[in-house]
């Protein structure tokens, strides 16, 4: 505790120091956190969440209309081309746009099962191919599906599932013992994350991987898995040519993977409940799966948009702010609103670049490091567009001080509380400590840990490279209604506007409290760029070995 608070102390006398030295030239500083406002804010919302926009998607016209929009609000506030004489970063993407006339067919129980697209599975194919058929692939249950040796765990031991169809839990065995000494209890590790498990099962060789769909495990309702993996898919253009022996990946409704144990003359819940046995032995269903898939293959760009604000003395570090600007689009399938608007989630995060960007040119000169905004494409889609900048960097991340990534502004008024994923993580938790305390906030972690918001976001690609990132927000404690307030309200979104068409801008939103988070985010990136020394990983995150490698090398 000592050593904590003695860190907070140093960090906020040297805010003290930077807002009253700032450089050459004293800054106005008065005038750069006069400039966040949740009118300004509200202005930018208003067009990027707007119908004009058509949801932002990935190679569309929305597309078009937000990229250059943002080129254009960059423009107008000073700042410069993020790459070379461009403000775009070229993300070369595969389109792989499935048939929805598919249908999963069990075989092998008293009768063959059909399940269709869309009510009882949600299936697309990582390959690039113009049709992948798993035919009479034997069904076999992996429990979490996880090969963790630092936690002891191997659900793939003395078991070959090369050409099967896997069957797998959502999350992992944490969360659903809800013990500290399992995992990392109910927070979720990165072995629970959707992407992880079908990665693994394309290791281990399945011809198809089922993942278990439970709505308090996977963080979200079956709604948003049809809206979020049905229709159109993204990935980064990889080497190999996106071929992977995993032909097929697919949720599974918890209703439709019951039938299928049912069949198999199991259990679900009792076979969930041996999957957290010591010693847990994958078992065959005595089942067989079927589905072929007909794909619209393409190759296509995205953009993401790099802007900067050269600094002065250490012009060639760098802090580097991140939004990403793309949802959903749209589905013209839906009855009423067909539109994806993506206000909240992320024209917020975006509108923010702009009005920080504006901020800092406020200051009247530049600052000692160079200011990075990077608005990033398809992180809906999986992170691609940071994960592509990350591993194509046009900053050298070695120069890179630190990551603030902002993904859903808050919109609920003015919080007591600033809530950081991934707490504990990098000594970037002390900045936003010591500017929380200034704007009487308190710092705590993140309040829903269970979800995996580490591993959801723009950062974590960051992170994966070592470079520290913050991912913070404003959290549930309302300061005129109390936490329950506060909670309600996040968790009437998730439940009712999270990844829908009814994620909309609305006049009575209350953006105080996301002026208050964007001036948070100023006056930690501010410090940074005033200061020469470089973050680090704290003793034990997963990051810091590569960092402080890296670092040894430059």
């Amino acid at each position: 505790m000592f050593k904590r608070t003695f860190s907070t102390l140093l960090i906020i006398a040297g805010l003290l120091f930077a807002f009253s030295c700032a450089g050459p030239q004293a800054h106005d500083i008065d005038k750069a956190l006069a400039s966040l406002s949740a009118g300004s804010l509200a202005e930018h919302v208003k067009v990027l969440a707007s119908d004009e926009f058509e949801g932002r998607a990935p190679v569309s016209d929305g597309e078009k209309r937000t990229v250059q929009y943002l080129e254009a609000e960059f423009k107008k506030v000073g700042a410069q081309p993020g790459n070379g004489e461009s403000y775009f970063q070229d993300v070369p993407l595969v389109e792989i746009t499935p048939n929805p006339d598919m249908t999963l067919t069990i075989s092998g129980g008293k009768s063959p099962m059909s399940f269709s697209y869309g009510d009882n599975l949600v299936a697309w194919s990582p390959n690039a191919k113009d049709k992948v058929d798993v035919k009479d692939s034997e069904l076999v249950f992996v429990g979490y599906g996880v090969i963790a040796p630092e936690f002891g765990w191997n659900d793939y031991e003395g078991v070959d599932v090369q050409g099967k169809t896997v069957v797998m839990l959502v999350n992992d065995p944490g969360f659903a013992t809800e013990d500290p000494e399992v995992f990392n209890g109910r927070a979720m590790t990165y072995y629970g994350r959707w992407t992880y498990k079908f990665e693994e099962a394309a290791r281990q060789g399945a011809a198809a991987a089922l993942l278990i769909h439970e709505t308090e495990p996977a963080a979200y309702g079956w709604g948003v898995v049809r809206n979020t993996w049905m229709g159109k898919q993204f990935s980064l253009v990889a080497e190999d040519g996106n071929v992977s022996p995993c032909d097929v990946v697919s949720w599974i409704s918890l209703e439709t993977t019951e039938e299928i144990f049912g069949a198999a003359g199991m259990n679900f819940q009792e076979a969930k409940a041996r999957a957290l046995e010591p010693g847990f032995e994958a078992v065959s269903l005595g089942l067989k799966a079927s589905v072929a898939i007909e794909n619209s293959v393409k190759n296509s760009i995205s953009q993401n948009v790099v802007a900067v604000l050269p600094g002065s003395d250490r012009a060639d570090e760098y802090i580097v702010y991140v939004a990403h600007w793309d949802h959903f689009g749209m589905d013209p399938t839906l009855e009423g609103d067909q539109i994806f608007n993506g206000a909240l989630d992320n024209a917020t995060g975006t509108a923010a670049l702009v009005v920080l960007a504006n901020a800092f040119k406020n200051l009247g000169e530049p600052t000692g490091r160079s200011i990075i905004f990077l608005a990033s494409t398809a992180e809906e889609q999986g992170l691609l567009g940071s994960h592509y900048y990350a591993t194509h960097p046009i900053y050298p991340l070695t120069k890179t001080a630190a990551v603030i990534n902002m993904d859903g502004l808050n919109i609920y008024g003015r919080m007591k509380d600033v809530r950081i994923v991934g707490y504990g993580q990098s000594e970037l938790d002390d900045y936003a400590r010591a500017v929380a305390a200034e704007q009487d906030q308190i710092i705590l972690p993140n309040a829903t840990p269970e979800r995996g918001s580490f591993f959801r976001s723009d950062h974590f690609p960051f992170a994966q490279q070592g470079v520290p990132a913050l991912s913070a927000g404003s959290g549930i404690q309302h300061r005129e209604k109390g936490e329950d307030y506060g909670r309600q309200l996040r968790e009437q979104y998730n439940r009712k506007n999270y990844h829908k068409p009814s994620d909309e801008y609305d006049d009575s939103w209350d953006l105080t409290g996301a002026a208050e988070d964007m001036q948070l985010y100023f006056k930690i990136g501010y410090r940074l760029a005033m200061e020469s020394t470089f973050p680090s990983w704290k003793e034990g995150s997963e990051f810091k070995a590569k960092r402080d490698a890296d670092m040894a090398a430059r």
